[in-house]
């Protein structure tokens, strides 16, 4: 596209300098905003490596949650639940490369990619195994490691439609060490995490183990922090 901008003077005036000059930078700043426009990373739109972020289970509509609370039953590891409130800071978890794998801070997280859901506020990592969870009977889920380590049973593969997982998509986590999905049905716990709901893993999709990312602080590379909402 070429615009041509003609400036015609009446006979004996001449156009102020500096209303010129306003008149050119206006012009410069309005093609300088239209390349920012056109140009804009692509890479805005994915959920990446070390992303900090809320998880919602969209048939029940909680954010997956965690706090140092251990479970009296089970494995007596540290509880997972979910949350109907969505500004509670215990329901944030960074999102990390799976054990022994390099997941680069900002890349878009690929669908089939396995990762690692750490805590933030007790650096433990989100976790399953064979232990029954204590009120659906399902797969017990956890919270597990110090400082962000902890085993082969951290790692969850995003299962999503496209090539990258889309912030604005329904996604499914399944275990890759016992194949379980992520899930909700709704099971509340009593004292002293009244209300709350139980978190575990199912043998099969279905319409309990869809989640959608939510508040957060999401990674470009080598940049500041792309989207920051609540911290």
């Amino acid at each position: 596209m070429s615009w041509t901008v003609e400036a015609k003077a009446k006979p004996g005036y001449s156009m102020d300098p500096l209303k010129t000059t306003r008149v050119c930078l206006d012009v410069i700043v309005l093609f300088v905003v239209l390349a920012v426009v056109q140009g804009r990373d692509p890479d805005a739109s994915y959920v990446t490596c070390g992303s900090l972020v809320k998880l919602l289970n969209t048939r029940h509509n909680v954010r997956l949650h965690s706090h140092d609370v251990k479970y009296g039953s089970g494995s007596g590891q540290q509880s997972v639940t979910g949350v109907d409130s969505a500004d509670d800071a215990n329901s944030y978890w960074r999102i990390r490369g799976k054990p022994n794998e390099t997941c680069q801070r900002g890349v878009p997280i690929k669908c089939g990619q396995a990762v690692r859901f750490t805590h933030m506020k007790t650096g433990r990592n989100l976790h399953t195994h064979h232990f029954s969870s204590p009120l659906s009977n399902n797969q017990e889920v956890s919270a597990f490691g110090e400082n962000g380590e902890g085993d082969d049973l951290d790692a969850w593969t995003v299962q999503c439609s496209g090539t990258y997982w889309e912030r604005d998509d329904a996604v499914r986590f399944k275990h890759v060490g016992t194949s379980v999905f992520l899930s909700i049905t709704g099971e509340q716990y009593g004292h002293p995490i009244r209300g709350q709901r139980e978190v575990h893993g199912m043998p099969s999709p279905n319409q309990h183990n869809y989640w959608k990312v939510m508040e957060g602080v999401f990674i470009q590379p080598s940049n500041e922090p792309l989207h920051h909402d609540e911290l």
